[in-house]
Order: structure tokens, then sequence, then C-alpha cells
């Protein structure tokens, strides 16, 4: 399971170096792709290989499906790390996504998230004050006390 949250610098050539936490569960490859909310998704082989099949299961003769499933698949890239730990993402992602200089890699349960510091910053201000509602709305914790 992906969780925290790290802040790293992408370098000119387009690296950004991935949290160790984060690559003993990603692997030596594993898939990026455009995410929502203008941010990267990065799946593991297998997790990506779980969700392939969900997708490959909505109707194709449906517009959203092919939509969706065509913007999906056609963003993503497999990446692989380098010896210092870095992925090098591909210039259509960083410009999807507006990566430029500063990023935040967050851990969203089954998958990694790569976004901007500035729309993280804007996420995390605007979402972050509905936290409460959004509980209350689509979490129901059963705590036995």
């Amino acid at each position: 399971m992906f969780m925290g949250e790290f802040q790293h610098t992408i370098d000119p050539k387009g690296r950004l170096f991935i949290p160790v936490k984060f690559r003993e569960d990603l692997g030596e490859t594993f898939v990026v792709t455009k995410g929502l909310d203008n941010c990267l998704f990065v799946y593991s082989h297998n997790e990506w290989q779980r969700l392939e099949a969900k997708l490959k299961a909505l109707p194709f003769t449906k517009a959203d499906a092919r939509a969706f499933t065509r913007l999906f698949f056609s963003g993503a890239m497999e990446c692989g790390l380098d010896k210092q730990g870095r992925i090098l993402l591909p210039a259509n992602l960083r410009e999807y996504a507006k990566l430029d200089k500063d990023a935040v890699i967050i851990g969203v349960s089954a998958r990694v998230e790569i976004w901007s510091k500035e729309r993280w910053d804007q996420y995390n201000e605007q979402v972050g004050a509905e936290y409460e509602n959004l509980a209350e709305k689509l979490v129901d914790f059963d705590l036995d006390l």
C-alpha cells in the first residue's frame, strides 16, 4: 500500500526521484499515465493489469468508455528507475500535469500520484477545506470503542 507525501525537484532533463518507500512496491519498471485532476498516476505492473482488466470490460459501444480508455491508455508509458532512483518523465506527461520543477509525490493506496507542487497546494487548500464533509458523506467509520 502506498501512503505519504514527498517533495522532490524535477531536473532539467525531466528526471524525478522516486521515494525509496514507493520504489520497493512499484518494482524495477512500472506504468505512468495521465491521471485525473491533472496529476499523473503511477501503477505497479500487477495493479496496472488489474485496472486494465476492469477497463477492458467497459462496453466499447459507449462513447464515454471509448474516450476514457483512449486517453488513459494513450498517455501510458512504461518507466524504469535509473541507478539514483529517478525516472525520466516523458515530455507529454510533464506537460499534461504542468510539471516544471517542484513536484509532490503522494501515495494513494494502490497507486502513486505525481503533482506539480503548485497544483497540489491549490488542490489541498480547496479540497482540504471540505475534508470533514467528504468524510461524512463517503466514509462509514464503524468504531467499537
